[in-house]
């Protein structure tokens, strides 16, 4: 049923998906590790005890979304041998290395130094704990820097020879892995993944609030989250803006989809908001747009030309449509978070940071923001390279294995059935824990001061108290 199937979209899909499922859970760690630390620092500087409480609380979260971007990521590299053994073949002398150092640093690491983290509190000591900690959040770091480099690499190659047999080789290994690209990704990457695992803390507090169940605990994490928005969604805006410049430079046809310019601009290009990309015949309809914004956006000029994708040969255009509406869902997700930043702040200097019912609602809408953010930031990033897997040097279209289309299918069906149960039965179980957040120990009970015998007014109890010895206290 698969044989009038294309190979290579099949593969691209196939590589879409696992990479999809696998992005999330390094954003969500690569942040939370983080967040772990400071929490675990702060408890050792002020030894208040609500922030290992709140750390035991997120340690076993991290170890879960841990645990399975370690499988998705296996799964997902074992098709550069399956699907894409050409581009491995060509690509591998650069790539190669790059990803067994993320390996033998990063990831040994992390995984050296994760149980201890776990399960070692009370058997290596506080400062030994905390150490551990920082080492686990620093592999995650370090892994990005790797994967980054790689994938910076691949959009806009540097300091490579070719060789004899047509494979890229490494001519300065400083300029492959700080390639053009590089610094502008990673640093657009981590604070995505800082802003993501803010998100996703400041909504289980905004939505412990409302439920009011816990709230010291859930008050300060919330107010923790709300602090890191509120400083990082501008420093990511401001970093997507230098990471567009410098996509202009190295990839401009790129650009030229994120904007929907099919044609050129030589006396300011408009910014198209919303539209209708048509591909086939190379217009926008509909467009809604502000003249000469982009050029204004782009170039710091509101008359300066920019070139459209008339300038591109039709079989060199990434496909338009994807990267046009991808680019505007990172764009408004962006622009969202910010909004919840600057409401927080609000509340914050107004003194209702921990009542406000309306900025705890957004809150709890704007949880799994960060994910899509990310998967959309990704499908910009990815389509937006293509027809090439190596920027301008290899195609697609030369890099796929010998396998046939009915092959590559029955992959992806037993992929989607395994990663939506296996990935989806995770995804339930964290959830889960999120929503069992402890109480508070000091938590009273309602109704008011129990009585002892009827005439002496009894401590107030906790609820655990109450738990165990609440019929006797009655009686």
């Amino acid at each position: 049923m698969f044989e009038h199937f294309d190979a290579t979209m099949l593969a691209r899909v196939q590589f879409a998906f696992t990479v999809s499922f696998h992005i999330i859970f390094p954003a969500f760690s690569i942040g939370l590790a983080s967040y772990l630390a400071v929490l675990e620092g702060l408890h050792l500087w002020t030894r208040k005890q609500i922030y290992i409480e709140l750390f035991d609380f997120w340690k076993t979260i991290f170890a879960i979304a841990f645990a399975m971007g370690v499988v998705s990521g296996i799964v997902m590299s074992y098709q550069f041998g399956t699907n894409w053994s050409v581009f491995s073949d060509k690509a591998g002398p650069v790539i190669g290395p790059l990803m067994g150092y993320e390996v033998l640093s990063a990831f040994f690491l992390e995984a050296g130094f994760l149980g201890v983290m776990l399960f070692g509190r009370k058997r290596v000591g506080p400062g030994l704990h905390f150490f551990a900690t920082l080492m686990v959040a620093l592999g995650t770091l370090m892994s990005a820097v790797w994967i980054l480099a790689v994938n910076s690499w691949m959009q806009t190659p540097a300091g490579f020879a070719m060789n004899d047999q047509g494979q890229f080789v490494p001519a300065d290994w400083w300029a492959v892995i700080f390639n053009p690209s590089f610094p502008y990704r990673f640093t657009h990457m981590v604070l995505a993944a800082y802003l993501t695992t803010a998100l996703v803390v400041g909504g289980v507090g905004a939505w412990h609030l409302l439920r009011r169940t816990a709230p010291l605990r859930a008050g300060t994490m919330f107010s923790m989250a709300m602090g890191m928005i509120s400083a990082v969604a501008p420093l990511q805006i401001l970093a997507g803006d230098a990471h567009g410049l410098n996509t202009l430079e190295h990839q401009p046809a790129k650009v030229m989809a994120m904007e929907g310019h099919f044609e050129s601009h030589p006396n300011g290009a408009p910014l198209i908001l919303f539209g209708l990309p048509d591909q086939e015949n190379q217009r926008m309809h509909y467009a809604l747009e502000i003249p000469k914004a982009s050029s204004l956006i782009l170039k710091h000029d509101l008359n300066a030309p920019l070139a459209g994708l008339d300038t591109i040969p039709r079989e060199k255009q990434p496909p338009v449509a994807v990267v046009f509406w991808s680019f505007r869902v990172m764009v408004v997700l962006g622009f969202a978070m910010l909004a919840l930043g600057l409401f927080s702040l609000y509340c914050r200097w107004k003194g209702s940071l921990y009542q406000n019912a309306w900025l705890h609602r957004f809150a709890c809408v704007m949880g799994p923001a960060g994910f899509v953010a990310v998967l959309a930031g990704w499908i910009t990033t990815e389509v937006g390279r293509q027809p090439y897997t190596v920027y301008g040097h290899l195609l697609t279209a030369d890099s796929i294995s010998p396998i046939s289309a009915p092959a590559v299918a029955a992959s992806l069906i037993a992929f989607i059935i395994v990663y939506f149960l296996v990935f989806g039965a995770g995804t339930f179980y964290i959830l889960r824990l999120m929503g069992r957040l402890p109480r508070d120990p000091d938590t009273h009970l309602s109704g008011g001061p129990i009585r002892s015998a009827g005439i002496t007014p009894a401590p107030a109890l906790t609820e655990d108290h109450t738990r165990h010895g609440g019929a006797h206290h009655g009686a």
